[in-house]
């Protein structure tokens, strides 16, 4: 023991006068660094810096992988950097002292990540390992997406000892990765998008409808859920015939019919977010393209009344027409053109540019993404649009009848049956009327409603909608007689 106490003493006062000794040595060689930063030419600085960095690779036992929060021209944010981020949301928690928190799951639920330039530890199979969290500029040259500028984005980085390189870059990054995607995918708030020319701005998605409250027939009802729940679970599948994750959906009936609600209900169905796609709001091809690209896999993108959407819906002019055209009206039409009625300039999106936007080359970027059209007049849109491969299902929404009814008074009335059903069931047999037209009826008016008032405001809807068709046939085939009448009387029966 007396020999151990002086030993210790001696390490003791020996190992911090080393160790002071030692830092500031570092200190005053970076120093000194700094200095001869400022008066090396540059090609002599970057030689001593690429033989200083083999050095330090040499003597360093740590590897370190940055992952980026931007990938490529920065078209899109990294999967695995999102997946990261979510995956360190717990350790976060425990060990960050800077955090940062957003509410997801209809504001419901508080999700916390850890700050910028704050440092974490996470082991796996007993190995440690660190993540850092960072900032940096970068210089952007102008591009067809992007004008001249700085940029700031994120980025993490890993730091773990190169005997385990093996282990991290094989199973532990697969589990970050896989881990994280669920857990961004259990945490997310869904949202509802629209563009302003090529970025996206959102909403909170709140929207209640379902598939069982929806008004239309059971059977094919329970045909779209099957075949929405297939799509969604048939990844390998499109994986193994060669075709990108996608499928199309074409909504077309009169107006009224439900179409966006169906949307809605698809969406929550799957758990999906909404792209709505207003298309006189993209710049052009260009930018259409870019907003492809900025969706995100698990969505819905919709443009609604395409047949009202710019002038790619008929069916393309011949080249014979287009020649009947004088040189100086078509020189006027196409200034004309070149702007809207508000005076901004006017959308230049092509039918090409939407064609290739819905199953060209850019259409294969991320997976497992729904696109539908909706329109109320299906005979407008050109065949190239609609065609399967493009718009996969058509689902025809039309006019309520009994079984949609029945629906309809479940949900707004809370009953199953009513001595008024059969007669009801007739007169919708007998009339068009939207689901629309039918809800509102039997929407209560005032709080002593009851079920036969609005029944009964229902039947004499109905009554008087059959009143007006039969007076409208009437009305027509005395127009039929009188025009026959008319050819009869001028014309000649001899002369053919």
């Amino acid at each position: 023991m007396k020999i151990d106490q002086p030993i210790k003493t001696a390490n003791s006062g020996g190992g911090g006068n080393a160790f002071a000794h030692l830092g500031s040595v570092v200190a005053g060689m970076m120093f000194a660094w700094a200095i001869l930063q400022q008066f090396l030419p540059p090609d002599l600085r970057a030689y001593v810096t690429k033989y200083s960095q083999r050095f330090l690779r040499c003597v360093y036992p740590y590897i370190q992988i940055t992952f980026n929060e931007y990938t490529g021209e920065r078209l899109m944010r990294s999967e695995a950097y999102l997946a990261i981020e979510n995956y360190l949301s717990s350790a976060a928690t425990t060990q960050a002292k800077r955090l940062k928190a957003d509410l997801v799951k209809n504001n419901q639920s508080l999700v916390v990540s850890m700050d910028d330039h704050e440092e974490v530890s996470d082991k796996h199979n007993g190995v440690k390992l660190w993540w850092a969290s960072g900032k940096k500029e970068s210089r952007r040259r102008a591009s067809s997406f992007h004008a001249d500028g700085v940029d700031e984005s994120g980025y993490y980085k890993l730091t773990f000892h190169k005997a385990q390189r093996d282990l991290i870059l094989g199973p532990y990054l697969r589990h970050v990765l896989k881990q994280g995607k669920e857990i961004r995918f259990q945490n997310r708030q869904r949202k509802l998008y629209t563009n302003n020319n090529w970025y996206w701005t959102h909403v909170v998605f709140e929207h209640p409808a379902n598939f069982k409250t929806l008004a239309m027939d059971p059977s094919e009802k329970q045909e779209i859920i099957d075949d929405l729940i297939t799509f969604s679970e048939n990844e390998e599948f499109y994986a193994r015939i060669g075709r990108a994750w996608k499928r199309g959906y074409l909504l077309f009936g009169p107006p009224g019919t439900g179409k966006s609600t169906m949307i809605a209900a698809m969406a929550n169905l799957l758990n999906y977010d909404i792209y709505d796609l207003e298309l006189t709001a993209v710049k052009d091809n260009t930018s259409l393209r870019r907003l492809l690209i900025e969706t995100s896999s698990k969505s819905i993108i919709v443009i609604e009344d395409i047949d009202c959407s710019l002038d790619l819906t008929g069916q393309r002019k011949k080249a014979a027409k287009v020649e009947e055209v004088k040189d100086g009206e078509a020189s006027n039409q196409a200034k004309r053109a070149e702007k809207d009625p508000d005076g901004e300039k006017a959308s230049r999106v092509t039918l090409s540019g939407l064609l290739n936007f819905i199953d060209g080359l850019w259409s294969s970027c991320g997976g497992e993404r729904l696109l539908v059209f909706t329109t109320n007049h299906i005979e407008k849109l050109d065949p190239a649009l609609i065609r399967k491969g493009r718009m996969d299902k058509h689902v025809k929404l039309s006019y309520c009848r009994f079984e949609a009814f029945k629906v309809l008074a479940k949900n707004y009335l809370e009953i199953d049956t009513h001595p008024l059903f059969d007669h009801i069931g007739k007169l919708l047999n007998e009339v068009d009327l939207t689901p629309a037209d039918v809800a509102e009826h039997l929407m209560p008016k005032s709080v002593s409603n009851k079920v036969e008032v609005c029944l009964e405001s229902l039947v004499e809807a109905l009554e008087e909608a059959k009143t007006a068709k039969l007076k409208g046939e009437e009305g027509t085939e005395e127009v039929k007689a009188e025009t026959k009448d008319l050819v009869f009387v001028s014309g000649s029966p001899e002369g053919d």
